[in-house]
């Protein structure tokens, strides 16, 4: 555990009448339940939830303009029982964004006026952080310029966890040395709480730090902790201003003093203590409710009784025992199952128990499977389950006796026992109309459009399908090619050549060959060569540039229909489908609608075509993948919707060009070709009574509250799933989760998958926020989020994600952190950077549009982000940035990230930064010649071509090191990351910039050190 306190001046911290814990934002969208305010709450005064005194907040409306983010605005106030409520208040139009200049506030809207903002950004000046424990980043070279008057101290760490109060003697530290290209601008000059700028006046709150020895205690109301043992967490503190405090100094202000940045809590530092610690261990999975080590920390992991993180992450690993518990801390209760997750090759593989035509055994009553939680009770004969406590009688065929211990002979024989992982093979009643599945088919499906040909995209499809199907398992296959009609080829073993049959009747699709459509490629090996040789060759000529997309879905759904089979389709578009036919669809992509209530309808699909035929494809097990190579506009809301409905994945190269973009979509058709994949499945999550599984986030379909429907399920496909108490929860037996998924192998068996997971359950709120895992928390919020920008306007989403960031962390400050000024920001241990990666979430362009962002790749964002697991959230929203310049070059050790900030790149580095989706190498304009003509080839810097988006095999050390580490990020990912070369000071790195994810963003968007004040401000509102 380890603390950090903060020190600073806000303006923020007067008594502020009328503002308690405004109720939680808790339950579904648009589900008024829980409108009560819970005990001991007070209601907020007035629509902004504030009452304006001394000067703080001047009554009247906000002036227009650029606001910073939203509090407790009018929607957080008005709305305060849901997570996303519903529409807002005719008055809450969202602001337009301004042009950006360099001083323009952030612009997320905020009820704030303009000069209590300003008063927010002078105060902050004068902040001074004080950081105890090892989780701290070192000073690291900041910026040039006149050296801050913060100073980063670092006292020798307690033994005990404990909250050092602001002023605690430390000497300061020697000034850092100092370099880098990119000074950041120093907050504005010294306001007065009136909103004048100029000397504060006489009576103005001010409180030096005590001098050495001096009691620090007496000034400060305590806080009484009411729930549990105190516990340790950063701090933010501000020695100023406390409420009720006497005015202790006249005169002047202080000098003007900066905020350093490196005293606010890194990522980077959290992510390399946890590796420190627990890096390259085993993990063993025996214990109820432990915390597994992040996703960026690379382990081993022993499946002892609880399934492994690989399969479920849990937002907190303890569970409140009561839903007044959960709205009081408003920590959404959440897993993320990604249930065929990747197992290492250094770990076993998942277990397959048959029981034969008995099948698994179940519970009569709830039809949980057979786990770690079952109690066998009178001497073997008769089980109780874990879930629902029923008394079962245990099949004859599956007795045991039980040892001194009450535990059956062969726990240790059956994987169902003793692991929280494992498969069962279903028996025929799990199976479609009670007869074994077919093996599953794969359907190649090419747009041979008149652009698609002349790019030469149609023939490198072809040519790579040649080879890759030569790895395919053993599967049939089948080939439709389309423009404005379809054409289906027989590829029949015993014909010489393949014929083509055409269905021009795309509004009524229909499957013109039943026979020798789909085939065995072994078998019809030398007829699909001949085939895949002629297509390009065949449309050469065509001139035919309009297009359908829906009943080309339809056509592949229906030849797997005839089939009987499920499948997966594999589609390779490039434009708007405008030709006529169902799912025809117009250019609707309209700037004016962004920033304005109507926003949302950019994320919805154009018609409801895609949605019907989306249910059709579940049903039938047809999942579809699709491969978008747009030039223009292409209505991604709407394309992208069966892709993703289907537990299918969307793949867009924007303006594919050859030989630039080439390899990147070979590799990610390869990797998806290749993929561990379930199809024609379903999952349903059990719990253990007290609480239940309410809401469901990822690439599914629902028919009904439980079950969860997909087409397809692979490796990289994560389904979140949101937990609310239906009655109390017991310390004792804890909370229990199992998740199943019956599906079809790739070689047509049907089975089942169960991963069995134990939390704990606390009445100390203390141990929930202990047990948090920030990464779950933030895939969580961005799932809902993005759930929610469908039917809610982004201003509101934004500000409910400030407040219900604010409220988690102000209950954990009134509630478990130790008596200390009540000015602190006190951050949990578990979640010292939920602040930055919330952040982070708000600036994504999905929740903020910015300028150079399409509407289609706002709409594909949201899209990929929707299915993500842990891992693939958390370097998504906070890049990996690596100095390059720094490698060793006899080590394989990848070099330490550094935190996303301009501040950290220098003139002489080189940097690499990858967030699952693109690489960046940036290049500073000093960089060493050795590196530059080592890894380039080139005699210098001036040489370097840009445009490459591959780097050239270099025969020397830097070289193979830099390929070797751009390979170790990109092995794990599901998409493959292209890379651009950037050159600082050209305008590409305008681009690169978007990605330096604590900096302030240049369309809005907050810096990470803004947003913490921010938050500081909503808490001391809220607990004042």
């Amino acid at each position: 555990m380890s603390q950090q306190g903060y020190v600073a001046t806000p303006p923020y911290s007067q008594p502020q009448p009328g503002i308690g814990l405004s109720p939680p934002h808790y339950g579904h969208y648009g589900d008024p339940s829980h409108t009560a305010s819970p005990t001991g709450m007070m209601k907020p005064a007035g629509p902004l939830g504030v009452t304006a005194t001394g000067g703080m907040l001047p009554p009247g409306p906000p002036p227009p303009g650029p606001h910073q983010f939203g509090q407790n605005g009018a929607h957080a106030a008005s709305h305060p029982q849901q997570r996303f409520p519903g529409p807002p208040p005719v008055n809450s139009v969202a602001s337009s964004y301004v042009p950006y200049q360099p001083s323009a506030q952030s612009s997320y809207p905020s009820p704030m006026s303009t000069s209590s903002v300003t008063q927010l950004g002078s105060q902050l000046s004068a902040m001074q952080i004080n950081s105890y424990g090892s989780s701290m980043a070192s000073p690291s070279q900041g910026p040039p310029g006149p050296l801050s008057a913060t100073s980063l101290q670092t006292p020798p760490r307690p033994p005990q966890p404990s909250i050092l109060l602001p002023g605690s003697q430390v000497l300061p530290p020697p000034p850092a040395t100092l370099n880098g290209p990119g000074a950041s601008p120093l907050l504005p000059p010294m306001y007065r709480p009136d909103g004048l700028s100029g000397p504060a006046p006489p009576n103005s709150q001010y409180q030096p730090p005590p001098l050495p020895g001096q009691a620090l205690g007496a000034r400060y109301p305590p806080q009484q902790a009411n729930s549990g043992p105190q516990m340790a967490g950063a701090q933010l503190s501000y020695p100023g201003g406390f409420p009720g405090g006497p005015a202790q100094l006249a005169g002047p202000p202080q000098p003007q003093k900066k905020l350093d940045p490196d005293s606010v809590p890194s990522p980077i530092q959290v992510i390399e203590n946890d590796r420190a610690s627990r890096g390259g261990q085993v993990y063993a999975t025996n214990t109820r409710g432990q915390i597994p080590p992040l996703v960026t920390t690379d382990c081993i992991i022993q499946d002892q009784g609880n399934a492994s993180p690989r399969f479920i992450r849990c937002t907190t690993y303890c569970f409140p025992c009561t839903s007044d518990m959960a709205k009081q801390a408003q920590i959404p209760l959440a897993a993320v199952i990604k249930p065929f997750a990747t197992i290492p090759s250094n770990e076993s593989p998942l277990y397959l128990v048959n029981h034969g035509e008995s099948g698994p055994v179940r519970c009569n009553r709830c039809k949980a499977y057979m786990c770690p939680f079952m109690q066998f009770i009178e001497g073997g004969r008769r089980y109780q389950c874990g879930f629902c406590n029923c008394v079962n009688d245990v099949p004859p065929f599956y007795f045991q006796h039980l040892d001194h211990i009450g535990r059956r002979l062969d726990h240790y024989e059956k994987p169902e026992l003793s692991l929280g992982s494992y498969e069962y093979v279903a028996t025929l009643d799990y199976c479609r109309k009670n007869k074994p599945p077919n093996p599953p088919a794969f359907i190649f499906m090419i747009d041979v459009s008149y652009s698609n040909i002349k790019n030469g995209l149609v023939k490198l499809i072809c040519e790579e399908l040649k080879t890759m199907l030569e790895k395919l398992p053993k599967i049939r296959v089948g080939f439709i090619t389309y423009n404005k009609v379809l054409h289906f080829f027989n590829v029949k073993s015993n014909l010489a050549q393949p014929q083509m049959m055409v269905v021009t009747d795309v509004g009524e699709v229909f499957v013109p060959l039943l026979d020798g459509f789909l085939v065995n490629y072994q078998e019809s090996q030398s007829v699909i060569h001949n085939l895949l040789d002629q297509i390009p060759d065949m449309f050469a000529d065509s001139n035919e540039n309009e297009t359908v997309f829906a009943p080309v879905i339809q056509a592949g759904m229906e030849a797997l229909k005839a089939a009987d089979c499920p499948g997966k389709l594999f589609i390779f578009h490039s434009s708007l489908p405008t030709a006529e036919a169902p799912g025809k669809l117009k250019n609707r992509d309209d700037k004016k609608l962004v920033n304005t209530d109507k926003e949302k309808i950019l994320f919805q699909p154009q018609t409801n075509v895609y949605d019907s035929l989306a249910k059709d494809c579940v049903a039938h097990g047809c999942s579809v993948t699709l491969f978008l190579f747009p030039s223009q506009y292409v209505d991604v809301a709407s394309l992208g919707l069966v892709p993703q409905l289907t537990g299918g994945t969307l793949y867009k190269y924007n303006n594919f060009q050859m030989h630039l973009d080439r390899q990147q979509f070979l590799n990610d058709l390869r990797n998806d070709i290749e993929k561990k994949i379930g199809f024609d499945a379903i999952m349903r999550v059990r719990t253990s009574t007290g609480f239940r599984a309410t809401d469901f986030f990822g690439g599914i379909l629902m028919n009904n509250t439980t079950d969860v429907e997909m087409a397809a399920i692979d490796c990289d496909k994560a389904v979140t799933v949101e937990f609310k108490h239906d009655d109390k929860l017991s310390e004792d037996t804890g909370a229990l989760i199992q998740c199943a998924v019956l599906y079809t192998t790739i070689s047509g068996q049907r089975r089942l998958r169960i991963h069995n997971l134990g939390l704990n359950c606390s009445s100390q709120l203390a141990d929930l926020y202990k047990s948090c895992e920030t990464d779950a928390l933030i895939n969580f919020f961005a799932k809902s989020a993005f759930k929610a920008v469908l039917h809610q306007p982004l201003k509101v989403i934004r500000e409910i994600l400030v407040n219900q960031t604010a409220h988690m962390l102000a209950c954990y400050r009134k509630n478990c952190a130790s008596p200390s000024a009540a000015s602190q920001l006190i951050l949990p241990d578990s979640m010292k950077v939920l602040p930055v990666y919330m952040n982070c979430l708000l600036k994504n362009c999905v929740l903020l549009s910015r300028p150079e962002i399409s509407t289609d790749e706002r709409a594909y964002q949201r899209q990929l982000v929707m299915a993500m697991g842990v891992a693939d959230s958390q370097l998504f929203f906070y890049p990996q940035l690596l100095p390059i310049h720094t490698l060793d070059v006899k080590s394989t050790m990848l070099p330490a990230a550094v935190r996303c900030s301009e501040s950290r790149l220098s003139e002489e580095g080189i940097f690499l930064l990858a967030n699952g989706l693109h690489m960046f190498l940036w290049l500073g304009v000093s960089s060493p010649p050795e590196l530059i003509q080592g890894i380039f080839n080139v005699p210098s810097f001036a040489h370097i071509n840009t445009d490459m988006t591959l780097l050239p095999e270099v025969g020397n050390p830097y070289s193979q090191q830099l390929r070797m580490i751009m390979g170790i990020i990109q092995q794990k990912r599901p998409y493959s990351m292209k890379l651009t070369i950037v050159k600082q000071r050209e305008q590409p790195e305008m681009v690169f910039r978007q990605f330096l994810v604590e900096d302030k963003g240049l369309y809005g968007g907050s810096s990470y050190v803004d947003f913490l004040c921010c938050v500081h401000k909503e808490i001391c509102q809220l607990l004042n």
